[in-house]
């Protein structure tokens, strides 16, 4: 039987074997791995007791020591609810370990940074920045991962706020740093200006608004964002506090009315928010223009459709070209903001991601390459040097 046609409320344990993904699974995806030698009496010595006195106290005297002489400078904590986990949604903390794992062995695999999984069995914001500052010293940096929108923005907020150690939240930055890569890859093919496309953003949740204003720190001057009763507009009075600041930010000319009215003319389809778009609203949209259609499994424009109309296609699938995927970005980023003991990820320091993420390909570029795979060994080191020199301009550096 097929992963495809699994039941997936069939209980593993009563038919071992029926599904590779719950083998590969078993027993969990990571481990803990000793980086010296414990073989005799002396070993222990210095590794534990009394030798790691002496490196106690000298960080007890001077506490900026501990990057040196411990894990910190070096470690994510991947940290998550697990209210609003990718294609699964509310599932809890339990039920979402698989996935920080996953999140933690990708750290690792693509940019060398060791990260531990943090599932929290707690919704409330308060208690989210409260238990996360307080396990904060054990880490170099925080990647929050599937917490659910609006909370998300101001737990992010919070803790960027109250901790100095970088804090981002990838659902949201990591897809618009890719995401605006490809728009670089995707205007330098075509010979077009992206500064003078109109962008349509189908989504106004954590990446939807995170892709809106790093499109416009990118200098796109034309971007609207719509969800689901429509474009995100300053006439309407349903929104929240963070779409209310959307409105002011965006939609410079004042579109209103459903998605289909946005796209007709428009140059760029950016889709973050699953469901899916008429054909006939896709026909609507500039000649040459971009689809992005990032839902998974199901993007809102299926490519053979897209292809009808568009001259570059983008998903966020793998069987695919042009597949936009975090992973692309976020090993990188906290890589090269690890190298340089970064206070905080700037915009500055996305914006630079981005850019060094589009170069990578900027020689090979074509209709299906306008972006580099996740396995090209060329894209951590890019952006990890390229978020180091952005950390360093911006004076949140704190090594040279």
């Amino acid at each position: 039987m097929s992963s495809d046609t699994v039941n997936p409320r069939v209980d593993p344990e009563l038919t071992p074997g029926f599904d590779p993904a719950f083998a590969l699974h078993r027993g969990g995806k990571m481990s803990v791995t000793a980086t010296v030698p414990v073989r005799d009496a002396d070993d222990l010595s210095l590794a534990y007791t009394p030798g790691v006195a002496r490196v106690c106290e000298a960080i007890a005297e001077r506490p900026e020591l501990v990057h040196e002489y411990t894990w910190r400078s070096q470690v994510v904590a991947v940290v998550t609810d697990g209210s609003a986990v990718l294609g699964l949604g509310d599932i809890g903390p339990e039920a979402s370990l698989p996935v920080m794992e996953g999140k933690a062995i990708l750290f690792k695999q693509f940019g060398g940074v060791d990260a531990v999984p943090v599932a929290l069995d707690c919704r409330d914001t308060d208690d989210i920045v409260e238990t996360v500052a307080r396990l904060a010293p054990s880490f170099g940096g925080v990647n929050l991962e599937d917490i659910s929108a609006p909370r998300c923005f101001e737990i992010e907020r919070r803790l960027q706020e109250r901790l100095d150690i970088p804090v981002f939240h990838d659902d949201q930055h990591g897809t618009a740093v890719v995401t605006l890569a490809a728009l670089m890859g995707a205007s330098r093919l075509t010979g077009r200006d992206m500064t003078g496309l109109r962008v349509v953003i189908s989504g106004a949740g954590a990446a939807g608004v995170a892709i809106a204003k790093i499109l416009l720190g990118a200098r796109v001057r034309d971007v609207v964002v719509c969800d689901r009763r429509g474009v995100v507009s300053d006439d309407r009075e349903d929104l929240t506090d963070v779409k209310r600041q959307l409105a002011r930010i965006t939609n410079p000319d004042g579109v209103t009315g459903s998605l289909a009215d946005a796209l007709k003319g428009a140059d760029v389809f950016v889709g973050v928010s699953g469901g899916t778009v008429p054909e006939s609203a896709v026909a609507t949209m500039a000649p040459g223009a971009f689809v992005f259609a990032m839902a998974n499994p199901n993007p809102e424009i299926h490519p053979e459709v897209a292809h009808r109309y568009a001259s570059v296609v983008a998903t966020g699938r793998s069987d695919f070209p042009n597949q936009i995927n975090n992973v692309l970005a976020f090993p990188g980023i906290f890589a090269g903001a690890l190298s340089v003991r970064a206070t905080r990820i700037t915009e500055s320091m996305k914006l630079a991601a981005a850019k060094a993420l589009a170069d990578v390909v900027a020689d090979e570029l074509s209709p299906s390459r306008i972006i580099p795979s996740p396995f090209d060994e060329r894209v951590a080191p890019a952006v990890s040097a390229a978020v180091a020199e952005a950390a360093r301009a911006a004076c949140v550096a704190r090594k040279p």
